[in-house]
């Protein structure tokens, strides 16, 4: 296992498991269904302690209310650094045509700029 940047991972343009999971959560976690599931748990707890149950329930529906909550902090910190990652490429290949540009010549930096304006589809 390496910590690696999660978009430094592979240079063939594929996703891992995890990077297509990783976005299909997050698709998810931004469609109103989604937003519509939370405000039915936060009821639910909400509804737990008005109705005086047993520890037992609030104890569940408080965990369920924690895993969501970590689940969706991990699923956004790896869209952010995806997110981050993919802007910086971007910056790096306008600089670097950019300064061809400015010399007069036009070699790889120009095709590394069109790569990289369609990066995001791969990340």
């Amino acid at each position: 296992m390496t910590f690696q940047h999660p978009a430094c991972k592979r240079d063939d343009g594929r996703r891992g498991r995890f990077e297509e999971f990783a976005e299909l959560a997050s698709n998810f976690t931004s469609s109103p269904l989604f937003a519509v599931l939370c405000l039915c748990l936060v009821g639910a707890v909400v509804a737990v302690h008005v109705a005086g149950l047993p520890i037992e329930w609030q104890l569940l529906v408080g965990d369920a209310l924690g895993a969501v909550t970590l689940l969706l902090l991990a699923m956004l910190k790896n869209s952010e650094r995806r997110a981050e990652h993919a802007v910086q490429r971007k910056l790096d290949a306008i600089a670097r045509a950019m300064l061809e540009q400015q010399e007069g010549q036009r070699r790889q930096a120009h095709e590394d700029l069109k790569a990289a304006i369609r990066m995001e589809e791969r990340l």
